[in-house]
């Protein structure tokens, strides 16, 4: 059985905390490959806040290019209206139904799961692997798992991984304010945002 992660985010932009999750969770799950997912229209977040589709699909290729164990995945891009983990889990499984999914997310996603739309749909399509960072203790991302398998008979596992105190909105920031993002994006990205004059 093949194991493919879900790497999914409004990637605005993609930046080398997601990279250093996806690598992470490749190598201690192991998987197969992982899926970067860039978000079509997220319901949480106010378009106007957001690149289009095509500039954070760009972006999240460019990312990923030289990883072979990455992969880029339109599905929700391509989708019309709100796009939903549950339906994204469904489609993904309805694909390819022999594969096992994992969802990688960093520890505060466990805390907003209960919130979104369908979370029992989730839980029973996908692992969910969740980085043991942020700014939640290990004891309080442990209770928060238990909570979950209890009340939805979620499969969680905890990923060991290194803290990255990079966020997308800080180098939107840094980009408005004209400061360096280096050390934040991989270069291409960063030329990519530097030449459009993205965030500014």
């Amino acid at each position: 059985m093949r194991k493919i992660g879900i790497m999914g985010g409004t990637f605005n932009p993609i930046h080398n905390g997601h990279l250093k999750l996806a690598g992470e969770a490749y190598g201690q799950i192991p998987l197969d490959e992982v899926l970067f997912m860039p978000s079509g229209r997220p319901y949480m977040k106010p378009e106007r806040e957001v690149e289009s589709a095509q500039v954070r699909a760009e972006m999240t290729k460019l990312a990923i290019r030289d990883i072979p164990y990455f992969t880029f995945s339109a599905l929700e891009i391509g989708q019309q209206g709100n796009t939903y983990t549950y339906q994204t889990i469904e489609r993904l499984r309805e694909a390819d139904p022999a594969a096992a999914y994992y969802f990688i997310v960093g520890a505060d996603t466990l805390f907003q799961m209960p919130k979104w739309v369908f979370p029992e749909r989730i839980f029973a399509g996908c692992t969910v692997a969740a980085a043991v960072r942020d700014d939640k203790t290990v004891d309080d991302i442990q209770a928060q798992a238990a909570l979950l398998r209890k009340r939805y008979g979620a499969d969680i596992i905890l990923l060991q991984t290194s803290r990255m105190d990079i966020s997308s909105s800080d180098i939107r920031r840094k980009a408005a304010a004209g400061e360096s993002i280096a050390a934040d994006v991989p270069k291409q990205v960063r030329i990519y945002i530097e030449e459009r004059g993205l965030y500014r």
